[in-house]
Protein backbone atom coordinates (compact mmCIF):
# COMPACT_ATOMS: atom_id res chain seq x y z
CA UNK A 1 0.00 0.00 0.00
CA UNK A 2 3.13 2.95 -0.27
CA UNK A 3 4.49 5.95 2.82
CA UNK A 4 2.21 6.36 5.71
CA UNK A 5 -0.08 9.98 4.72
CA UNK A 6 1.45 13.29 6.08
CA UNK A 7 -0.49 13.98 9.59
CA UNK A 8 -3.73 15.82 9.28
CA UNK A 9 -6.19 17.58 11.79
CA UNK A 10 -9.37 18.99 9.96
CA UNK A 11 -12.38 20.26 11.82
CA UNK A 12 -10.84 20.53 15.05
CA UNK A 13 -12.88 22.40 17.85
CA UNK A 14 -10.17 23.69 20.32
CA UNK A 15 -11.95 24.77 23.71
CA UNK A 16 -8.57 27.19 24.63
CA UNK A 17 -5.46 29.21 23.34
CA UNK A 18 -3.20 26.58 24.58
CA UNK A 19 -5.26 23.81 22.67
CA UNK A 20 -6.20 25.64 20.05
CA UNK A 21 -1.94 26.37 19.38
CA UNK A 22 -1.09 22.84 20.33
CA UNK A 23 -3.53 21.81 16.80
CA UNK A 24 -2.31 24.17 14.91
CA UNK A 25 1.47 23.07 15.71
CA UNK A 26 0.54 19.39 15.09
CA UNK A 27 -0.88 20.06 11.48
CA UNK A 28 2.56 22.34 11.32
CA UNK A 29 4.24 19.17 11.84
CA UNK A 30 5.81 20.81 15.29
CA UNK A 31 5.57 18.10 17.41
CA UNK A 32 7.38 19.26 20.65
CA UNK A 33 6.00 22.51 20.71
CA UNK A 34 2.42 21.15 20.05
CA UNK A 35 3.04 18.63 22.71
CA UNK A 36 4.50 21.84 25.17
CA UNK A 37 1.37 23.56 24.70
CA UNK A 38 -1.10 20.51 25.18
CA UNK A 39 0.72 20.00 28.66
CA UNK A 40 0.17 23.47 29.95
CA UNK A 41 -3.61 22.97 28.66
CA UNK A 42 -3.70 19.68 30.48
CA UNK A 43 -1.89 21.35 33.64
CA UNK A 44 -5.26 23.15 33.99
CA UNK A 45 -8.09 20.78 32.91
CA UNK A 46 -6.06 17.41 33.34
CA UNK A 47 -9.35 15.64 33.05
CA UNK A 48 -10.15 16.99 29.32
CA UNK A 49 -10.99 15.04 26.66
CA UNK A 50 -10.38 17.03 24.11
CA UNK A 51 -6.49 18.08 24.95
CA UNK A 52 -5.77 14.32 26.18
CA UNK A 53 -7.02 12.67 22.51
CA UNK A 54 -4.61 15.68 21.09
CA UNK A 55 -1.99 14.77 23.37
CA UNK A 56 -2.28 11.02 22.21
CA UNK A 57 -2.22 12.03 18.58
CA UNK A 58 0.89 14.28 18.91
CA UNK A 59 2.70 11.38 20.86
CA UNK A 60 2.28 8.74 17.73
CA UNK A 61 3.08 11.44 15.53
CA UNK A 62 6.37 11.57 17.60
CA UNK A 63 6.64 7.70 17.39
CA UNK A 64 6.51 7.47 21.60
CA UNK A 65 3.40 4.77 20.58
CA UNK A 66 3.94 3.33 24.56
CA UNK A 67 3.18 6.65 25.78
CA UNK A 68 0.21 7.57 22.92
CA UNK A 69 -1.20 3.93 24.04
CA UNK A 70 -1.30 4.91 27.45
CA UNK A 71 -3.11 7.61 26.73
CA UNK A 72 -5.42 6.21 24.71
CA UNK A 73 -6.17 3.15 26.84
CA UNK A 74 -6.91 5.69 30.15
CA UNK A 75 -9.29 7.67 27.54
CA UNK A 76 -11.19 4.89 26.74
CA UNK A 77 -11.61 3.76 30.69
CA UNK A 78 -12.83 7.49 31.57
CA UNK A 79 -14.96 7.76 28.94
CA UNK A 80 -16.12 3.97 27.85
CA UNK A 81 -19.14 5.59 25.36
CA UNK A 82 -16.63 7.24 22.85
CA UNK A 83 -15.44 5.33 20.31
CA UNK A 84 -12.94 7.60 19.24
CA UNK A 85 -9.81 6.34 21.39
CA UNK A 86 -10.04 2.64 20.90
CA UNK A 87 -10.01 3.63 16.54
CA UNK A 88 -6.61 5.15 17.41
CA UNK A 89 -5.55 2.56 19.54
CA UNK A 90 -6.31 0.13 16.37
CA UNK A 91 -4.22 2.71 14.28
CA UNK A 92 -0.87 2.14 16.20
CA UNK A 93 -1.62 -1.60 16.36
CA UNK A 94 -1.75 -1.66 12.82
CA UNK A 95 1.31 -0.07 12.58
CA UNK A 96 2.87 -2.60 14.51
CA UNK A 97 1.62 -5.43 12.74
CA UNK A 98 -0.51 -6.36 15.91
CA UNK A 99 -3.43 -7.12 13.69
CA UNK A 100 -4.89 -8.84 16.26
CA UNK A 101 -4.92 -6.39 19.06
CA UNK A 102 -6.47 -3.89 16.21
CA UNK A 103 -9.40 -6.13 15.29
CA UNK A 104 -10.37 -5.96 19.18
CA UNK A 105 -10.21 -2.27 19.40
CA UNK A 106 -11.99 -1.82 16.76
CA UNK A 107 -14.46 -3.84 17.79
CA UNK A 108 -15.21 -2.43 21.03
CA UNK A 109 -15.12 1.18 18.86
CA UNK A 110 -18.10 -0.61 17.18
CA UNK A 111 -20.06 -2.27 20.16
CA UNK A 112 -19.53 1.08 22.02
CA UNK A 113 -21.30 3.33 18.76
CA UNK A 114 -22.71 0.83 16.00
CA UNK A 115 -23.26 3.62 13.53
CA UNK A 116 -19.36 4.46 13.60
CA UNK A 117 -18.53 4.06 10.12
CA UNK A 118 -14.91 4.64 10.10
CA UNK A 119 -14.61 2.02 12.48
CA UNK A 120 -16.65 -0.58 10.46
CA UNK A 121 -14.28 0.46 7.18
CA UNK A 122 -10.73 0.20 9.68
CA UNK A 123 -12.21 -3.48 10.64
CA UNK A 124 -12.58 -4.68 6.81
CA UNK A 125 -9.01 -3.06 6.36
CA UNK A 126 -7.72 -5.45 9.12
CA UNK A 127 -9.85 -8.61 8.16
CA UNK A 128 -8.37 -7.91 4.70
CA UNK A 129 -4.75 -7.78 6.43
CA UNK A 130 -5.39 -10.98 8.22
CA UNK A 131 -6.53 -12.58 5.53
CA UNK A 132 -3.70 -11.25 3.21
CA UNK A 133 -1.33 -12.77 5.82
CA UNK A 134 -2.91 -16.38 5.71
CA UNK A 135 -2.71 -16.57 1.77
CA UNK A 136 0.62 -15.60 1.69
CA UNK A 137 1.39 -18.42 4.19
CA UNK A 138 -0.43 -20.82 2.24
CA UNK A 139 1.22 -20.37 -0.81
CA UNK A 140 4.61 -20.21 0.87
CA UNK A 141 3.87 -23.76 2.03
CA UNK A 142 2.28 -24.54 -1.72
CA UNK A 143 3.17 -21.62 -4.13
CA UNK A 144 1.05 -23.66 -7.13
CA UNK A 145 -1.81 -23.22 -5.02
CA UNK A 146 -4.15 -21.80 -7.93
CA UNK A 147 -7.05 -20.66 -5.19
CA UNK A 148 -4.99 -18.85 -3.25
CA UNK A 149 -2.66 -17.25 -5.83
CA UNK A 150 -6.20 -15.32 -7.00
CA UNK A 151 -7.54 -14.92 -3.39
CA UNK A 152 -4.80 -12.98 -2.34
CA UNK A 153 -4.47 -11.56 -5.40
CA UNK A 154 -7.87 -10.01 -5.60
CA UNK A 155 -7.59 -9.05 -1.81
CA UNK A 156 -4.52 -6.53 -3.05
CA UNK A 157 -6.39 -5.23 -5.19
CA UNK A 158 -8.98 -4.42 -2.98
CA UNK A 159 -7.05 -3.09 -0.21
CA UNK A 160 -4.03 -1.67 -2.25
CA UNK A 161 -0.86 -3.61 -1.54
CA UNK A 162 0.16 -4.12 -4.81
CA UNK A 163 2.96 -0.97 -4.17
CA UNK A 164 6.20 -0.56 -3.17
CA UNK A 165 6.77 -1.50 0.85
CA UNK A 166 6.60 1.71 3.18
CA UNK A 167 9.77 3.68 4.03
CA UNK A 168 11.19 3.09 7.11
CA UNK A 169 10.92 6.34 9.18
CA UNK A 170 14.31 7.45 11.27
CA UNK A 171 14.12 8.27 14.48
CA UNK A 172 13.65 12.20 14.40
CA UNK A 173 10.81 11.69 11.79
CA UNK A 174 7.01 10.70 12.59
CA UNK A 175 4.88 8.27 11.99
CA UNK A 176 1.66 9.68 10.74
CA UNK A 177 -1.48 9.47 11.29
CA UNK A 178 -4.38 9.78 8.84
CA UNK A 179 -6.95 11.60 10.69
CA UNK A 180 -10.57 11.63 8.72
CA UNK A 181 -11.63 15.33 7.79
CA UNK A 182 -15.71 14.31 8.47
CA UNK A 183 -16.53 14.97 12.21
CA UNK A 184 -17.92 11.47 14.12
CA UNK A 185 -21.08 11.72 15.57
CA UNK A 186 -21.17 11.53 19.26
CA UNK A 187 -21.90 8.37 21.09
CA UNK A 188 -25.54 8.01 22.76
CA UNK A 189 -26.14 9.69 25.80
CA UNK A 190 -22.18 9.70 27.56
CA UNK A 191 -21.87 10.31 31.56
CA UNK A 192 -20.33 13.53 30.41
CA UNK A 193 -20.07 14.20 26.86
CA UNK A 194 -17.03 15.79 25.66
CA UNK A 195 -16.87 17.61 22.74
CA UNK A 196 -16.17 15.23 19.74
CA UNK A 197 -13.09 14.33 18.99
CA UNK A 198 -11.09 13.81 15.31
CA UNK A 199 -10.45 10.64 14.23
CA UNK A 200 -7.24 8.62 12.71
CA UNK A 201 -8.00 6.06 10.31
CA UNK A 202 -5.21 3.24 10.22
CA UNK A 203 -3.74 3.32 6.40
CA UNK A 204 -2.61 -0.47 6.77
CA UNK A 205 0.53 -0.70 4.90
CA UNK A 206 2.29 -4.10 4.87
CA UNK A 207 4.36 -6.06 1.84
CA UNK A 208 2.29 -9.59 1.64
CA UNK A 209 4.61 -12.32 1.63
CA UNK A 210 5.62 -12.86 -2.41
CA UNK A 211 5.92 -16.06 -4.10
CA UNK A 212 8.12 -16.18 -6.47
CA UNK A 213 6.16 -16.30 -10.29
CA UNK A 214 7.09 -17.37 -14.50
CA UNK A 215 7.34 -13.78 -15.88
CA UNK A 216 4.22 -13.01 -17.49
CA UNK A 217 4.42 -13.74 -21.75
CA UNK A 218 4.93 -10.15 -23.74
CA UNK A 219 0.97 -9.05 -24.90
CA UNK A 220 -0.33 -10.42 -28.18
CA UNK A 221 0.36 -7.95 -30.98
CA UNK A 222 -1.87 -10.31 -33.30
CA UNK A 223 -5.75 -9.45 -32.99
CA UNK A 224 -8.67 -11.11 -34.47
CA UNK A 225 -10.42 -9.46 -37.20
CA UNK A 226 -13.67 -7.73 -37.28
CA UNK A 227 -15.84 -7.67 -33.60
CA UNK A 228 -12.87 -9.61 -31.83
CA UNK A 229 -10.58 -7.25 -32.38
CA UNK A 230 -12.69 -4.51 -31.36
CA UNK A 231 -13.06 -5.88 -28.41
CA UNK A 232 -9.61 -6.74 -27.58
CA UNK A 233 -8.88 -3.35 -28.52
CA UNK A 234 -11.13 -2.22 -25.51
CA UNK A 235 -9.85 -4.59 -23.21
CA UNK A 236 -6.26 -3.33 -24.03
CA UNK A 237 -7.61 0.73 -23.52
CA UNK A 238 -8.86 0.02 -20.40
CA UNK A 239 -5.35 -2.10 -18.94
CA UNK A 240 -3.66 1.21 -20.30
CA UNK A 241 -5.77 3.62 -18.83
CA UNK A 242 -5.14 1.37 -15.06
CA UNK A 243 -1.73 1.55 -16.32
CA UNK A 244 -1.03 5.29 -16.78
CA UNK A 245 -3.49 6.10 -13.81
CA UNK A 246 -5.98 8.00 -15.58
CA UNK A 247 -8.93 7.47 -13.25
CA UNK A 248 -11.82 9.32 -15.84
CA UNK A 249 -10.68 7.00 -18.66
CA UNK A 250 -10.13 3.95 -16.85
CA UNK A 251 -13.84 4.51 -15.16
CA UNK A 252 -14.82 5.52 -18.97
CA UNK A 253 -14.58 1.44 -19.58
CA UNK A 254 -17.22 1.13 -17.35
CA UNK A 255 -20.80 1.03 -18.89
CA UNK A 256 -23.38 2.75 -16.54
CA UNK A 257 -25.58 -0.16 -15.92
CA UNK A 258 -22.00 -2.22 -14.20
CA UNK A 259 -22.81 -4.44 -12.02
CA UNK A 260 -20.73 -3.50 -8.48
CA UNK A 261 -19.32 -5.72 -6.38
CA UNK A 262 -21.59 -5.73 -2.29
CA UNK A 263 -23.85 -3.95 -3.32
CA UNK A 264 -21.93 -0.41 -3.57
CA UNK A 265 -23.73 2.59 -4.60
CA UNK A 266 -22.25 3.39 -8.20
CA UNK A 267 -20.74 6.97 -6.60
CA UNK A 268 -18.87 5.02 -3.76
CA UNK A 269 -17.51 2.35 -5.72
CA UNK A 270 -16.29 5.21 -8.67
CA UNK A 271 -14.21 6.53 -5.24
CA UNK A 272 -12.93 3.38 -3.52
CA UNK A 273 -11.43 2.69 -7.37
CA UNK A 274 -9.76 6.27 -7.93
CA UNK A 275 -8.21 5.86 -4.92
CA UNK A 276 -6.97 2.55 -6.19
CA UNK A 277 -6.45 3.23 -9.71
CA UNK A 278 -4.48 6.57 -8.63
CA UNK A 279 -2.53 5.57 -5.47
CA UNK A 280 0.84 6.57 -6.08
CA UNK A 281 3.55 4.16 -7.36
CA UNK A 282 4.43 2.84 -10.98
CA UNK A 283 2.25 -0.18 -12.00
CA UNK A 284 2.02 -2.28 -15.20
CA UNK A 285 -1.40 -4.27 -15.66
CA UNK A 286 -1.59 -6.56 -18.88
CA UNK A 287 -3.08 -9.37 -19.49
CA UNK A 288 -2.10 -12.89 -21.57
CA UNK A 289 -4.10 -15.56 -23.37
CA UNK A 290 -7.32 -13.55 -24.30
CA UNK A 291 -10.25 -15.83 -25.31
CA UNK A 292 -14.02 -13.72 -26.54
CA UNK A 293 -17.03 -15.47 -26.96
CA UNK A 294 -19.72 -13.29 -28.40
CA UNK A 295 -22.95 -13.44 -27.92
CA UNK A 296 -24.95 -11.48 -30.85
CA UNK A 297 -23.92 -8.53 -32.07
CA UNK A 298 -23.83 -6.82 -28.55
CA UNK A 299 -22.68 -8.79 -25.79
CA UNK A 300 -19.23 -10.41 -25.52
CA UNK A 301 -17.75 -12.40 -22.64
CA UNK A 302 -13.80 -12.14 -22.52
CA UNK A 303 -11.23 -14.17 -20.32
CA UNK A 304 -7.89 -13.46 -19.69
CA UNK A 305 -4.72 -14.03 -17.70
CA UNK A 306 -4.22 -10.43 -15.74
CA UNK A 307 -0.62 -9.83 -14.77
CA UNK A 308 -0.10 -6.71 -12.09
CA UNK A 309 3.57 -5.83 -10.83
CA UNK A 310 4.96 -3.12 -8.96
CA UNK A 311 8.17 -2.26 -7.69
CA UNK A 312 7.10 -4.53 -4.88
CA UNK A 313 4.45 -6.49 -5.75
CA UNK A 314 3.66 -8.95 -8.81
CA UNK A 315 0.74 -11.02 -9.07
CA UNK A 316 -1.09 -12.91 -12.07
CA UNK A 317 -4.56 -14.34 -11.84
CA UNK A 318 -7.69 -15.23 -14.01
CA UNK A 319 -10.18 -12.09 -15.21
CA UNK A 320 -13.48 -12.23 -16.64
CA UNK A 321 -15.34 -9.52 -18.08
CA UNK A 322 -18.68 -9.31 -19.89
CA UNK A 323 -18.80 -6.70 -21.74
CA UNK A 324 -21.55 -4.78 -23.66
CA UNK A 325 -21.85 -2.66 -26.64
CA UNK A 326 -23.26 1.07 -26.04
CA UNK A 327 -23.35 3.75 -28.94
CA UNK A 328 -20.31 1.82 -30.61
CA UNK A 329 -18.22 1.14 -27.43
CA UNK A 330 -17.56 -2.00 -26.26
CA UNK A 331 -18.65 -0.91 -22.50
CA UNK A 332 -17.51 -3.41 -18.98
CA UNK A 333 -20.98 -4.73 -17.26
CA UNK A 334 -19.75 -6.89 -15.24
CA UNK A 335 -16.13 -7.91 -13.68
CA UNK A 336 -14.90 -10.92 -11.61
CA UNK A 337 -11.81 -13.10 -11.34
CA UNK A 338 -11.30 -16.12 -12.41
Amino acid sequence: MTCWLLAALTGWQAHAGSLEEAGDLLKAGQHAKALEQVDKHLAGQPKDPQGRFLKGLILTGMNRQNEAIAVFRKLTEDYPKLPEPYNNLAVIYAQQKQYDKAKEALEQAIRTHPAYATAHENLGDIYSRLASQAYGKALQIDAANPSAQTKLALINELVGTGRAAPEAASPAAPVPVSVASAKPAEPAKPPAPPAPLPTAKPMVETKPAEVAKPAAAPIETAKPAGIDADIATAVDSWLAAWSKKDVKAYLAHYAQDFETPRGMSRKDWEGERARRVGKPGKIEVSRDKLSIKVDGEDKATVRFRQSYRSPGFNSSSGKTLVLVKRNGKWLILKERAG
